[in-house]
């Protein structure tokens, strides 16, 4: 589940986006942290969002993250 919010200011009395912030919550199989360690290192290069807005809006993510058994 990934929860994004944005946050606007207002330039010249127009609201303008300049941050948008994401929260991940994960649920991954037992053993594959480091994998989903690595994914979420490259987000924001990765991130067609991110890529796309580069330089105009700051992004940021954080995660909580849950190992699951293998059943």
């Amino acid at each position: 589940m990934a929860d994004a919010r944005g946050v606007h200011a207002l330039r010249d009395r127009i609201p303008v986006l300049t941050r948008i912030d994401v929260h991940y919550t994960l649920r991954i199989p037992a053993g594959s942290r480091e994998t989903v360690d690595r994914a979420l290192s490259r987000h924001l290069e990765k991130c067609p969002t991110a890529r796309s807005l580069e330089g105009a809006v700051e992004m940021a993510w954080t995660a909580d993250i849950t190992e699951t058994d293998a059943d």
